[in-house]
């Protein structure tokens, strides 16, 4: 039976990839956005600012875990 740490440790791994992937989204959309190309590049580096904080707080916890399934998004 999992923890709550070791539910965490998978959900913030999730959050990680997640946000890794919308950054890169955000960077592709940014080329086409005009006059919004330096909000959505600062977009995208603040999701990067806040996957810092998510690595530490998932190594605080012990690191990855192992997905128990995986998602598909």
């Amino acid at each position: 039976m999992m923890t709550e740490t070791d539910k965490l440790r998978v959900l913030l791994q999730h959050w990680i990839e997640h946000n890794d992937e919308h950054a890169a989204e955000f960077l592709r959309w940014s080329e086409k956005a005009g006059p919004a190309a330096s909000a959505v590049r600062q977009a995208a580096e603040k999701m990067d600012a806040v996957n810092l904080e998510l690595s530490a707080a998932l190594e605080l916890l012990g690191g990855p875990a192992e997905h128990p399934h995986s998602h598909e998004h």
